[in-house]
């Protein structure tokens, strides 16, 4: 069994089409983003790791990551993958990652010891207003008192 991709991502959906066969539709791959708020702060983010078992594959395998900043773990996810041979599946991956300063991460992907996939990942400086207190105090007197279908 292989690693053919691994990506953090914002979404994930699977539809079938004709064939059979399957799509997965990825929203949000990236590498890097703005904090959500001022340092220090937990990032859980969604990693996906996709699959293939060629047709003499056994059909399962652990899938291993490890986050490291600065060649330090400071997170691991271990968890059991089956895929029938000659096919393809995707595993979510997530970690609580703090950060007290903007900075980057690795995510080493592997599978039963094999060769590593690592994805970087690069929290930046967060944007003006990530706060939410500095959003209040811009808003607008008329825009102060209405919020958006589901708050």
């Amino acid at each position: 069994m292989e690693i053919i991709a691994a990506l953090f991502i914002e979404a994930i959906d699977v539809r079938q089409v004709a064939g059979p066969s399957a799509r997965l539709d990825l929203t949000g791959a990236h590498f890097s983003s703005a904090a959500p708020e001022p340092f220090p702060l937990t990032w859980a983010p969604h990693l996906v790791a996709i699959v293939h078992a060629p047709a003499d594959d056994k059909g399962e395998a652990v899938l291993e990551v490890i986050f490291k900043r600065d060649g330090e773990q400071i997170a691991r996810n271990v968890q059991p993958l089956q895929v029938e041979p000659s096919k393809f599946s995707y595993r979510l991956v997530r970690a609580e990652l703090e950060f007290s300063e903007p900075g980057t991460i690795f995510a080493h992907c592997r599978l039963d010891m094999g060769p590593e996939v690592v994805v970087p990942f690069t929290m930046l400086e967060p944007e003006p207003g990530a706060s939410g207190e500095d959003e209040a105090a811009a808003a607008k007197p008329d825009e102060a008192n209405w919020s958006a279908a589901g708050d």
